[in-house]
């Protein structure tokens, strides 16, 4: 059997927005302004093309170009220790592993394999197996197992395919967007961490994860508040419980409102308003927020904010 390949290092990572221009052009400027705020924010990695990249609705060209925008960014910035994710999920095997090839030229160390949703009545265990053992076998680089329901037509992977999964020698860990904390409990107290990283999708479970030895966060709201979350990282790890469980509390009505307000054009115009660059533009069929007319409460995101400024 083939060696093991590693997993991704613990900590704070961040599936970045992808700005754009009015006419729906990627905003090669404010992806780069994003890119470095995230890094000099201290998180641990960022992940390309997540479903907060809008991965679905770019051309292939589109994808390679924004991961090389990307590690090109934190290269030319002294961030070359920063790790790159790429989203390669595809509705079908032969593209997600041309997307996974993609991805490695571009500079990613990592890809991120959403399970295809269109047919969900095929995708039984045996074919969810099948499927993501024919995408790692043929990846450059070590893949990871992206379940998250809202994006696949509901197909939730329970924790016995994903163990199953983790025995393949080039899949290392798995992004829970399901924020289900017992399915990570159960993959953590059953996988060795240094073979297989399990992350919580969601702020609002960051600390509960690591306390079920989760390898940190990978989830919306580091785009707003990347310095928050590597705080609350750092009090986990210096046993300062009550002070984290305290932020955690804030990140969870955070990262409630954020979603309530619009998720991805939530995020752009949150940053957009609070730090000066890019716009809140979408793709279609997804809607812009205008956080200005928004009857959606934001106080606890607004705290964040302010929490964040100040660190």
């Amino acid at each position: 059997m083939a060696s093991k390949s590693t997993p991704p290092p613990n900590g704070v990572y961040v599936p970045a927005v992808l700005f754009l221009t009015e006419n729906e052009d990627l905003d090669v400027p404010s992806i780069k302004a994003h890119v470095l705020r995230l890094a000099q924010g201290g998180v641990t990695g960022i992940l390309v093309q997540g479903s907060n990249g809008e991965a679905q609705h770019l051309s292939h060209d589109e994808r390679k170009q924004a991961i090389t925008l990307t590690r090109q960014t934190l290269d030319e910035n002294g961030f070359k220790d920063v790790v790159v994710v790429a989203g390669t999920g595809g509705q079908s095997t032969r593209e997600t592993k041309k997307l996974c090839a993609d991805a490695a030229e571009a500079g990613a160390a990592y890809a991120l394999v959403l399970t295809p949703g269109v047919w969900p009545p095929q995708m039984n265990k045996p074919n969810i197996l099948r499927f993501h053992r024919e995408v790692a076998d043929a990846s450059p680089i070590p893949t990871m197992i992206y379940n998250f329901p809202t994006v696949t037509a509901g197909l939730d992977l329970d924790s016995d395919t994903i163990t199953s999964l983790a025995s393949h020698p080039n899949i290392v860990g798995t992004k829970l967007s399901c924020g289900n904390i017992g399915k990570l409990t159960r993959l953590t107290s059953s996988l060795s961490p240094s073979e297989f990283a399990t992350f919580p999708g969601k702020s609002d479970v960051f600390l509960q994860g690591l306390v079920s030895n989760s390898a940190g966060i990978i989830g919306a709201l580091p785009n707003v508040a990347p310095k928050a979350h590597v705080k609350l990282y750092n009090l986990w790890k210096e046993g300062k419980l009550d002070e984290a469980a305290k932020l955690q509390s804030l990140l969870s009505h955070a990262d409630w409102q954020l979603g309530r307000l619009g998720s991805i054009g939530g995020i752009k115009a949150i940053v957009s308003k609070h730090w000066g660059y890019g716009d809140p533009h979408v793709r279609g069929p997804l809607a812009p927020v205008d956080i200005e007319q928004t009857s959606a409460a934001i106080d606890k995101l607004e705290e964040l904010i302010a929490l964040e400024k100040s660190l």
